[in-house]
């Protein structure tokens, strides 16, 4: 196994004040958001979209890297040039979403596990050939009166690391993602304490799983409040909260943190990711932190695009100034004003 690869791409993918755009919304997602601006979901147009996207100018100032969905690896551009060649053109690693959903967990009442272990080998061996460099599977634990459950955690935890092995042997890097959603009206210690038993778990695993720790980065949820509680934590909270977690759970060879939004607006995620990296900062957190945003990203894209291609232009305006902001909490410089700075 080459782990000097493995190393250097996952170095490359938390460069400084570079991080990930997660384009790998499954055809399903791409539905509701596409729903939202009043946009068919067919192949075509979530091609065009994705296209626009990879396609913007100076956006590889920001992006390090972007995971993509089966459906867009395997895509052609309107030009004839596959999707993943504009990106790598511009020198932003490619990677691609490998787990397939959710299913209820057996033995529980509203708990999942992720599925895709049957036959990843080969799928790796595939996505490897069309180029892509790293992978991500997602886990999903929900907070709730009895939940998560050990037996969730564990089961979720124990995938997670066998991905992340088969990855590794595959001569990808494992995008590791334990997601504690915000859903609910828990506080903030709720999440905390389920975010700490979580990580504990999947890094117990990883290194039962002999996983190479240097060639791996972890995907994870902020410390925050429920969604729905009735006060919700400041960002100086949250970051204190997420930093002191961490410490707690993840070890020093791990070389990067690349936060999912996890349902949060574009600002309160950039404004958190901010207060996070200053956090860091003063309390000598040994890690790169980082960011993979979905939504984070792309809210902005969409409602500026509409579906029309005559608005392409506004898609790769807002996100550039999206990926832009977002580059700026990376370093722990940004700042509200910032929003209303968006030149042409």
């Amino acid at each position: 196994m080459h782990f000097q690869i493995l190393e250097d791409t996952a170095n490359a993918l938390v460069e400084d004040g570079k991080g990930i755009l997660a384009a790998d919304e499954s055809s399903g997602t791409m539905k509701n958001r596409f729903g939202s601006i009043g946009v068919e979901s067919t192949e075509e147009n979530r091609r065009n979209y994705r296209e626009c996207l990879f396609s913007t100018e100076g956006v590889d100032e920001f992006i390090s890297g972007v995971i993509l969905y089966d459906e867009t690896i395997r895509q052609d551009s309107s030009g004839g040039i596959p999707l993943i060649d504009i990106l790598t053109h511009k020198g932003i690693i490619p990677g691609v979403k490998v787990d397939a959903g959710l299913k209820d967990l057996s033995g529980t009442k509203s708990e999942s596990v992720t599925e895709g272990i049957d036959g990843l080998g080969d799928r790796l061996a595939e996505y490897r050939d069309f180029g892509a460099k790293f992978t991500k599977w997602r886990a999903v634990l929900k907070i709730g009166s009895n939940t998560p459950s050990r037996y969730a955690i564990n089961t979720n935890a124990h995938a997670l690391a066998r991905f992340a092995s088969l990855s590794q042997e595959a001569g990808l890097v494992p995008i590791v993602e334990p997601e504690v959603i915000m859903d609910g009206s828990h506080d903030i210690e709720a999440c905390f304490d389920a975010t700490e038993a979580t990580q504990r778990e999947v890094y117990y695993q990883l290194a039962f799983h002999s996983v190479h720790l240097e060639g791996t980065l972890l995907k994870p949820n902020m410390v925050l409040s429920g969604k729905s509680a009735v006060t919700r934590a400041d960002a100086e909270y949250v970051a204190e909260r997420t930093i002191t977690c961490f410490k707690r759970t993840i070890p020093s060879a791990v070389p990067g943190v690349v936060f999912l939004s996890g349902g949060q607006s574009d600002e309160e995620a950039t404004v958190n990711l901010n207060a996070i990296n200053q956090r860091a900062k003063s309390s000598c957190a040994p890690w790169k932190l980082s960011f993979s945003f979905g939504r984070g990203l792309q809210a902005a894209p969409l409602k500026a695009w509409r579906g029309m291609s005559d608005r392409n232009d506004k898609l790769q305006q807002a996100f550039r100034h999206r990926a832009r902001l977002t580059s700026a909490a990376t370093r722990g410089m940004y700042e509200p004003s910032m929003e209303n700075d968006n030149p042409s």
